[in-house]
Parts: structure tokens; sequence; C-alpha cells
């Protein structure tokens, strides 16, 4: 079945047409979760929302993007709504709970488990998560886009509702701080190498 009837079976409250858009779109849907929340139940619990706001709003899909830009756009709204709800001070909070008051590791994120990364890199993986997680809301989620999900410039632009040109920004921004995170991570890590 095509997008077009997919969407209009939908809008017929079709149960079929509910699990074939759920087998269609589910990896796209938890992966990009699982890229900004970091943490595979709250995914998961992202993931269910995501499904049913689908359902439930189908008939305001105006279809002036493609179906899969739209429920990216409701992922990352989701996944960013669900780290706001853990009703953090800061918009840095998820990295917060992962650091005490000096900047020292209390824990590693519970069961980093992305289904794009090798097991011989997960240790590697993780920290660059963590340290992605640090970026501001906006450089985080074109990143995430980017190199999890490996969209285009264009398609981030229609996902984010931004100018192609303001994604290019957000990610040199991203890859800038990115940088400056690892180093300073690497520079406290690795004091002999100072």
């Amino acid at each position: 079945m095509n997008e077009l009837e997919l969407i209009q079976q939908l809008r017929a409250g079709d149960e079929g047409a509910f699990k074939s858009l759920v087998a269609n779109y589910q990896d796209l849907v938890y992966n990009t979760a699982l890229g900004i929340v970091q943490n595979s139940e709250d995914a998961e619990d992202v993931a269910q929302e995501v499904f049913i706001q689908v359902y439930r709003s189908i008939d305001q899909f105006k279809g002036d993007a493609r179906l899969s830009t739209w429920i990216y756009r409701i992922t990352t709204t989701k996944a960013l709504d669900h780290i706001r709800s853990r009703k953090r001070k800061k918009r840095f909070a998820f990295i917060t709970s992962l650091f005490g008051p000096n900047d020292e590791l209390v824990h590693e994120p519970v069961d980093f488990q992305h289904p794009g990364v090798a097991l011989d890199r997960k240790e590697q993986a993780a920290l660059l998560f963590r340290m992605i997680d640090q970026l501001p809301e906006n450089q985080k989620v074109a990143f995430t886009l980017h190199k999890t999900e490996e969209l285009s410039y264009q398609e981030i632009a229609d996902v984010m509702q931004l100018s192609v040109s303001a994604v290019e920004s957000l990610l040199f921004r991203a890859r800038q701080n990115l940088r400056k995170l690892l180093e300073k991570y690497y520079q406290q890590n690795n004091p002999q190498d100072k």
C-alpha cells in the first residue's frame, strides 16, 4: 500500500492500516527517540505516545510533507517533551543526573543500546551520546537526525521547520561544542596527557 492509501485508511479508522503504519515506522520512531532520550524504556514509551498521536491526529496531516517527515517531527517533539517532563531546573537536565556537583561521573546512562552501534564500539558510543546530550536542544535534535538517522539537511529542515542554512548552522555549532566537550572530558580523564 502506498503512502496516500495508508493515510486514507488511517483516516477511515482501519486497524490494519494502523498495524501497517507501526510496522513501517517503528524503527524510525524508536531509533530517533532513543537518540534523544538515550534510554531504551523511555524510547519505547515515547514511541507508543508517537503512534497514539499519529493515529489521533492523522486528520490534521496536511500532506505538505512526506508522512515520515511528519512522524519525525512528532517523535522529536514527544522525545523532548519527555525529557522536559522530568521536571528538571536546567535545559541540560538529563546530563545533570549523570554528573555530580563537581562534574564527577555519578553513574552511566542505563542500558545504552542503540541498534546502529556495533558491540565493540558501545563504550565510545555511550560517551559520545552523553556529550550529545549536553548540547542545546536544537543542536541535539539536528545532530541526532543527521548522524544517527542519516537524514539530509533538507529533511532535517523539514522536520524541524527551519531553513537549510539554519540546520547547517546548528550542525556546525553542534560539532564545535562536541569537540570542546570531548576535549574537556579527555583532559579530565587523562591527566598524564597534559
